[in-house]
């Protein structure tokens, strides 16, 4: 399996890069010609949106509230652990991913300083699940940069040779990540274009991720069978925060995040132990 995510991450080339920074221009045009590249501009210009959406989303709350918390790293890449054993290139894109991802997140989310829905507007107004999110962070949905950083990794680790499955593959990926991203606006978090501008901003993250675990190996110890019991470790540290976590929350999502993690736990402790007894 890792030799074949190898070959096609080899086979991606710069010029991926053109499109999601195109979309991105495409959003700014946009907010400029609406007058919308101040604060009021921006949240007016979608309010009606974010309303109409976040009423029919937040119909499911529970469904939206376990959705959500995907765009949690922890839970998410609890979900990928076993890939540690299987898969440790994809760790090393999805490493380096996250971090181009925290560095995007944090510098724009204080360069634009949108406030939240549950900041500006009436929150009579519209449906708030879970935690109420505030403050002036709320371009771009982080929540949705990690999701879309973690599937564009996924997305072409995982990409099909033929043309036919390759559509079919990137639509299930591309339409996954907006389910997703979208929990945000459903639970109250984020208005729309945060979720997109998130979403396109995480596919440049995934990608980053991806050429610089290709050209340089920084992470490459982490397919070295000697350096698992960091991973035990840490995958005990998070199993323990899980738990807490259930204690606390009891959604289904921390129990399923778990169980993966646990069954990664295991299967890794496994592997460690054999290579111990050569």
């Amino acid at each position: 399996m890792n030799k074949n995510i190898v070959s096609n991450y080899s086979k991606l080339k710069a010029p991926l890069f053109l499109f999601p920074i195109f979309l991105l221009i495409i959003i700014v045009l946009f907010l400029h010609r609406n007058d919308a590249l101040s604060v009021n501009g921006y949240v007016q210009i979608q309010k009606d949106n974010f309303l109409f959406i976040n009423h029919h989303l937040a119909q499911y709350p529970n469904l939206q509230l376990n959705l959500t918390q995907l765009g949690d790293a922890l839970i998410l890449l609890s979900f990928l652990s076993i890939f540690i054993v299987y898969a440790p290139k994809i760790w090393e894109a999805v490493i380096s991913g996250l971090l181009v991802s925290v560095l995007f997140s944090s510098s724009l989310k204080s360069m634009f300083g949108i406030p939240r829905p549950g900041e500006l507007l009436d929150n009579n107004s519209f449906t708030i699940i879970g935690r109420k999110m505030s403050g002036f962070s709320s371009c771009p949905s982080g929540h949705s940069i990690t999701i879309f950083t973690v599937l564009t990794v996924l997305l072409f680790a995982f990409m099909p040779q033929k043309l036919k499955h390759k559509i079919i593959w990137s639509l299930f990926i591309v339409i996954t990540g907006l389910i997703l991203a979208f929990t945000r606006v459903g639970v109250g978090a984020h208005y729309p274009i945060d979720v997109i501008t998130g979403s396109i901003i995480g596919y440049i993250s995934g990608l980053a991720g991806i050429f610089i675990s290709r050209e340089y190996r920084a992470w490459a110890w982490s397919s070295n069978k000697k350096y698992y019991l960091f991973f035990i470790v840490l995958f005990l540290i998070c199993s323990v925060i899980l738990v807490t976590r259930i204690v606390n929350e009891r959604l289904v999502i921390f129990y399923l995040s778990l169980t993966s993690l646990v069954i990664s736990l295991y299967k890794t402790i496994s592997v460690y132990a054999k290579n111990i007894k050569k």
